[in-house]
């Protein structure tokens, strides 16, 4: 294949890239002499970039998100069972899935009394916007075998609901979702993603390629309930499966405290309005507990990934990592101190961050974390530090949308308000950078993932970047999206 006529800066200049197999195999000024027989892209003086990776997705939750009610703009618990009335009437056995509420600042508690008051019988499961709550009626409790005096789990029983509830699911239906999600990543430039998905990954994305392949290449995360296996089997991050080269071994996912809408992300100064020792948020393993399994699994070849928002979290996090002696991943990142800051690069720890939460959390954010010594959602500080970024969505929290990641991260705002915080935006190249995995241009040799755009994001302003058309989409070498015309 030659994706013929597309500049690789915002110079203008045009180039043919030659892609052969799944790499790209030369680039050179367009119009120079071609093969005879190649399948010629042309890419219509738009700009080539590495393709895009999304370094955190939840691709099965994301699939079935797609399919679900939307309670996103439900501003209370009330509203929220308002909107699945209509589906729960006529439901009938069938369990009422939906996604997005923000409980934070409800002037009511949710409660599996408001949906039995309301729906009485039916099974209703909602899930928040952070993946952190899943909120469940009575009758899908006692489904479950689950004994909860409010019906509304956060956090690690939240994650162990989910699995009971996708137990209940038709694994070759969800397969197909997750599939054509793939293809639906591949329509927004997505050319790879990390999976993590709370899920014994390595069997289910096996069992998938009998469905067929992804559109995208899909490192496959490690839960530590699976860990032993995985040691045990020799895999390392990065190892390739024999069944695809579109799936690999990803990071080992660690989950550290819980998040901000809850108010479980793990924090050095109090929550506002909390007594106790929740006050503070919520750690979900010790230092000890954390240590051995960083050490554990970087020992064996699989790179630590911690899930930590928090500013605790993020500090007991990097502490981990320096006693341990490796480097690794910190996914969210979104309250630091400021003399861990200079920790990420000096330990070479990446922060795996999501620019659209600083976004749709800037409210919450200063509502509950305003005041704080830490700095919250500090792309730009962590970039002049020195520290590797990577951005990904977190979908189905924030849409996998990488363009409107790198408009929240260089803008600071994605509607009509001021810029938050500008002072923690970032240069558009760095911004582009972490969107496309770490890698800032396309070279010969490097694999053939590569998004083709209309024109080179800085054209753009913050009105339009984030619907910067996509041409066309390359991954492994495969074109796996034109757009049409």
């Amino acid at each position: 294949m030659i994706i013929a006529n597309v500049a690789l800066d915002g110079s203008g200049v045009l180039f043919d890239i030659e892609v052969v197999g799944s790499v790209v195999s030369s680039i050179a000024p367009a119009g120079s002499p071609r093969r005879t027989g190649v399948e010629v892209l042309d890419g219509g003086g738009g700009v080539a970039l590495p393709g895009f990776v999304d370094s955190h997705v939840h691709l099965t939750q994301w699939a079935a998100a797609r399919r679900r009610i939307d309670v996103g703009p439900a501003m209370s618990a009330a509203d929220a069972v308002a909107l699945v009335y209509p589906y729960a009437r006529t439901a009938g056995d069938s369990v009422v899935r939906a996604n997005g509420f923000r409980d934070a600042q409800w002037p009511e508690e949710p409660h599996k009394d408001l949906l039995e008051s309301a729906l009485p019988g039916a099974r209703v499961a909602m899930t928040s916007m952070d993946l952190h709550t899943l909120w469940l009626s009575p009758a899908l409790l006692a489904d479950l075998g689950i004994d909860h005096p409010t019906g509304v789990l956060r956090d690690v029983d939240g994650l162990e609901a989910v699995m009971a509830l996708e137990e209940q699911e038709d694994p070759a239906e969800l397969d197909r979702a997750v599939l054509d999600a793939t293809a639906a990543l591949a329509v927004r430039g997505v050319t790879g993603v990390v999976d993590f998905e709370f899920a014994d990954n390595r069997t289910v994305w096996d069992r998938r390629l009998s469905a067929g392949s992804p559109a995208v290449r899909v490192d496959t995360t490690v839960w530590p309930q699976w860990l032993d296996e995985a040691i045990e089997r020799g895999e390392r991050t990065g190892d390739v499966s024999a069944l695809s080269e579109l799936i690999r071994r990803g990071p080992l996912k660690v989950m550290l405290d819980g998040s901000l809408n809850t108010r479980t992300a793990c924090c050095h100064d109090r929550y506002p309005g909390i007594d106790g020792d929740d006050a503070y948020g919520l750690l979900l393993e010790t230092r000890e507990s954390l240590f051995e399994l960083v050490s554990r699994a970087s020992r064996s070849g699989i790179v630590p990934a911690i899930h930590a928002i928090g500013d605790r979290a993020n500090s007991i996090a990097l502490d981990a990592f320096e006693r341990a002696g490796c480097g690794g991943r910190i996914e969210h990142a979104q309250q630091i101190l400021p003399e861990d800051i200079e920790r990420f690069a000096a330990l070479g720890v990446a922060a795996s961050v999501q620019p659209q939460h600083a976004m749709s959390d800037r409210d919450i954010a200063e509502h509950l974390w305003s005041g704080r010594r830490s700095v919250a959602y500090g792309y730009g500080t962590l970039h002049r530090s020195g520290a590797r970024l990577l951005f990904g969505s977190d979908a189905p929290v924030s849409p996998p949308e990488p363009l409107a990641g790198v408009a929240a991260a260089v803008f600071r705002t994605d509607d009509e308000r001021p810029p938050w915080h500008l002072d923690e935006a970032m240069p558009l190249d760095a911004a582009l950078q972490a969107a496309c995995g770490g890698r800032r241009a396309l070279g010969v040799g490097d694999a053939a993932d590569i998004v083709v755009l209309v024109e080179h994001p800085e054209h753009r302003t913050v009105h339009d970047l984030a619907e910067t058309e996509i041409r066309a989409t390359i991954c492994a070498g495969a074109l796996t999206h034109a757009a049409a015309g």
